[in-house]
């Protein structure tokens, strides 16, 4: 859509209409949820420290049927993702290239990727740990399976599914889409960071701070970039690590968290 288009009043309210049903669908219906269950565990008789908020739970106690569980999670979870594509295909240009997810550039992605991940992954486990012990955060179990066979693919390939999902909704999608309508560059950095946060409230106070001040992060360098792929790259290696970390590891090594 060209400037003149998007300044149009009927226009802008069609996109506007267009992002809350995405995030309607997606990322801003967790984080009603996570909303609500906070309220609920801040407001429940056991202190939220010595409650539990577990990742990647059983869905079933058969095996297969389990594991049919998470793949359809998975693939259903895709889906908002192949929309805010689809509906972003509508403007001049490539979508891909719009988000920044084509393959023009692997090794910088691979580099900017692994560096967001150190820059975010060492001080979120030091502001993991200091919510811990004010007793603002739930104890988080990142990975609920049981040790099957196909555990740790199905970990990886929900890790892949959090990154891309996350991303792509919540940083490209959302602050090309902000951006098109016009708003101040804070308030859509905020928008983004404070989405970002509010849909891990499940899991705490100290969630939503470290999640808010990643979305911060994570917004400025798609603004300055145009670039999603490292994103959803250092995403993804912090919750693989996370994720497999925990369900291989002997469990002694995160009792400090």
């Amino acid at each position: 859509m060209t400037v003149e288009e998007l300044t149009r009043p009927v226009i802008r309210r069609v996109l506007g209409i267009e992002v809350l049903l995405v995030l309607g669908l997606s990322l801003g219906r967790s984080a009603v949820y996570a909303l609500v269950e906070i309220i609920a565990r801040v407001t429940a008789a056991v202190p939220l420290s010595k409650q539990t908020a577990t990742l990647n739970a059983t869905q079933a106690a058969r095996p297969y049927l389990d594991l049919t569980y998470q793949l359809l999670g998975i693939l259903f979870a895709l889906l908002p993702v192949l929309l805010a594509v689809h509906l972003l295909a509508r403007d001049p240009g490539d979508p891909a290239r719009t988000l920044g997810v084509d393959l023009r550039r692997p090794g910088p992605d691979l580099a900017w990727g692994a560096g967001l991940a150190a820059l975010i992954g060492l001080p979120g486990l030091a502001l993991f740990w200091a919510a811990a012990q004010l007793g603002i955060n739930a104890t988080v179990v990142p990975a609920g399976l049981r040790h099957l066979w196909w555990a740790v693919p199905v970990l990886i390939l929900a890790a892949v599914q959090n990154a891309v999902l996350e991303e792509v909704i919540v940083v490209g999608y959302l602050v090309t889409r902000l951006r098109q309508l016009q708003w101040r560059l804070g308030a859509v950095v905020a928008a983004s960071a404070l989405l970002r946060g509010s849909y891990h409230l499940y899991q705490g106070f100290g969630a939503f701070v470290g999640n808010a001040v990643m979305g911060v992060i994570f917004s400025l360098f798609f603004l300055r970039t145009r670039r999603v792929l490292p994103l959803i790259i250092a995403h993804t290696l912090l919750d693989v690590v996370a994720f497999v970390g925990y369900a291989l590891l002997p469990r002694h090594l995160f009792s400090w968290l």
